[in-house]
């Protein structure tokens, strides 16, 4: 049977704003760091991927040194220590249900379960956080059914492919197997870098990137109920009507598959 990944970030909830940035927010103040972003500095920071290397980004020898962090072991430790209290707070958030889950994901999660569909998520954030949110975004029942590829599992994280070319390995699924869901222009690449078909559900900080290789790029994946899915790219008439639906994705693994060598992808 297909496998259908999951990002985490944006794709599962809707995490950036209201989740990692009053968190990434919170840890600074804890550790005396005096950087707080705005929602429109964050903007730019989720393009880094990874929370470690988003907290890299703020230091130059200026905040290093007035932090006391004089050589490269004292930097490593310090934001492993931040990044520790960072997930804390952040699960903190997702357990108070301030993030609740994107139209449709508990709706396909349940139709691909039932169907006998392999579930993953495939994540640059830490594990913990990933296992949180997808625990509140699908119920505990149906999360014990995904395999979580996570956080440093990888060298090199999104937008390189190694994060799905380790879920398929270890899924044991090809590419032409497997679709994956997305909201940002790196999982995009990282995905299309692997060879997979990607539907992208945009976020509020990912609208207007690049989504060049997409197979579907909708607002969300849609509530026969709730909110409907807006299509704003279809290049293989899937269209799906208001709902993204396994229907759908079958169409979309008939597609043709992206090619991965005419994407290049870095290595932040």
């Amino acid at each position: 049977m297909p496998a259908l990944i999951f990002d985490c970030d944006g794709v599962l909830a809707d995490t950036e704003q209201f989740g990692h940035l009053p968190a990434f927010n919170q840890t600074f103040t804890d550790f005396g760091v005096p950087v707080q972003w705005s929602v429109e500095e964050y903007a730019e920071k989720v393009k880094i991927g990874g929370g470690k290397e988003r907290m890299r980004s703020i230091l130059n020898p200026s905040l290093t040194a007035s932090l006391d962090l004089h050589d490269d072991d004292a930097v490593d430790a310090a934001i492993l220590s931040w990044h520790k209290r960072k997930t804390e707070v952040y699960k903190g958030l997702v357990e108070s249900g301030v993030m609740p889950a994107r139209p449709g994901i508990a709706r396909i999660v349940q139709e691909a379960h039932d169907a006998g569909w392999t579930l993953a998520v495939a994540s640059t954030s830490a594990e913990p956080a990933v296992r949180a949110v997808l625990t509140h975004a699908v119920g505990e029942s149906l999360a014990a059914h995904f395999s979580v590829f996570a956080g440093d599992v990888v060298p090199a994280k999104k937008p390189a492919p190694d994060i799905y070319l380790l879920a398929l390995q270890e899924l044991g699924v090809s590419a032409n197997d497997a679709i994956v869901v997305e909201d940002s222009g790196n999982g995009l690449r990282a995905a299309v870098g692997a060879g997979l078909r990607t539907v992208v559900t945009v976020s509020g900080f990912t609208r207007e990137e690049d989504f060049t290789g997409a197979s579907l790029v909708v607002s969300s994946l849609g509530d026969p109920d709730g909110e409907q899915a807006e299509v704003l790219d279809d290049p293989y008439g899937a269209d799906p009507s208001g709902i993204v639906t396994l229907v759908t994705l079958q169409k979309l693994l008939s597609a043709p598959a992206p090619n991965a060598a005419t994407h290049e992808t870095e290595t932040p």
